[in-house]
């Protein structure tokens, strides 16, 4: 049946239906081909007779009868002559020259490249690119062989690895710091496709176009720049801080937690008073208040006061315990004294002997009460 269906059919053409077929082989019984046989070659193909291995004749989009003026390179190695009309032999391979869009690329092993900030980076990335056949002989030759029926799954792992490997050549060629790298991803795109076209020239395949969706770094890369991005928008380190802590004082006042709420609230806002003081004054003091009204400094320590009952020393007494011990001839010392003195002798004391009320009269019917006849 297939050397009947060869007698009878005298077309040779192909119409693809797969998107993902380079090379397809037309089948015919036995290899033979009829003179007068039309070959139709559509837009985006090309048809490549190989006579005996050898590449004999290549059809670009038409129409053609097969004849001997049509096929002269086979038509000399035939050895036809004078217009003579014979079947022949040949395998007729077609090309399909047009872009296939869908293959994918990425990186499986990061890429370490230098940056000019940052030092040693590693980086990932992965996208996609498009490839197109441009030199159907060169394509038989190196990869299709025999293969009746080439696909693009046959060569794209093959063009994914070498795309990696150009890639850490292109970014570290384009020398773009990495923090703008995303915005220079086309051009870097644009050039590692033409920096690959040229090393599969060898092979007949061109990259139109290659697309780099993302590059990124390692999860610890991006920690360490997100927190540099959250200092960058805090600013004044020390006003985030201040901030943060009221944050964290509020917090602890209304959580109902008991004891360890209060403590850590009190504890923070003790914290945060004197964050407050040394950060506005530099360690030096209290802080000018808005508006430029003083802060008041801190309160003087109060003084005490020593005194001598006969041959013993009581205190040390504030100022208001010391009136209710204190007459005029009462012996006194405070630190800053050279020596024990009477009150009445201390000036600062002069107030608090005004207020020391003198001694109660005699009582009737003491010993020393006045009688009635006195």
């Amino acid at each position: 049946m297939d050397k009947i269906r060869g007698e009878i059919i005298d077309i040779i053409e192909w119409l693809d239906d797969s998107r993902d077929t380079i090379v397809w082989r037309f089948p015919r019984y036995d290899n033979e081909i009829k003179m007068g046989a039309k070959l139709i070659v559509r837009e985006s193909q090309v048809a490549v007779f190989v006579n005996e291995g050898s590449i004999a004749d290549a059809f670009t989009p038409g129409t053609y009868t097969l004849e001997t003026q049509n096929v002269p390179i086979l038509s000399t190695l035939k050895g036809w002559k004078y217009g003579f009309h014979s079947p022949f032999k040949a395998e007729v391979y077609f090309i399909n020259t047009r872009q296939f869009t869908d293959l994918k690329w990425g990186t499986q092993n990061p890429v370490i490249v230098r940056d000019p900030e940052f030092g040693a980076v590693r980086l990932r990335a992965f996208g996609a690119f498009s490839a197109r056949v441009v030199d159907a002989s060169k394509l038989l030759t190196e990869l299709v062989g025999t293969d009746p029926q080439f696909r693009t799954e046959e060569v794209q792992e093959y063009l994914r690895q070498i795309t990696v490997s150009r890639l850490g050549t292109a970014l570290a060629a384009a020398r773009i710091p990495l923090l703008d790298l995303a915005a220079h991803q086309d051009t870097i795109g644009l050039t590692l496709a033409g920096t690959l076209s040229e090393d599969l020239a060898d092979i007949g395949i061109e990259i139109p176009k290659l697309v780099i969706e993302n590059i990124s770094v390692p999860p610890e890369v991006e920690e360490a720049l997100d927190k540099r991005s959250q200092m960058g928008i805090v600013g004044d380190l020390d006003r985030y801080t201040q901030f943060q802590t009221a944050n964290a004082i509020e917090d602890a006042a209304n959580n109902p937690g008991g004891g360890a709420g209060e403590g850590f609230g009190l504890g923070l806002g003790m914290a945060a008073g004197q964050r407050l003081i040394t950060g506005a004054t530099g360690g030096q003091g209290a802080a000018p208040a808005a508006g430029g009204a003083a802060v008041p400094p801190p309160l003087p320590t109060e003084e005490q006061w020593f005194v001598g009952v006969g041959s013993e020393r009581q205190g040390p007494f504030d100022r208001a315990a010391l009136a209710s011990r204190l007459t005029p001839t009462t012996l006194v010392w405070r630190a800053g004294m050279a020596q024990w003195a009477q009150a009445q002798q201390v000036p600062e004391l002069a107030d608090v002997l005004r207020s020391v009320p003198p001694p109660l009269p005699p009582q009737p019917g003491s010993a020393t009460a006045p009688s009635a006849q006195d």
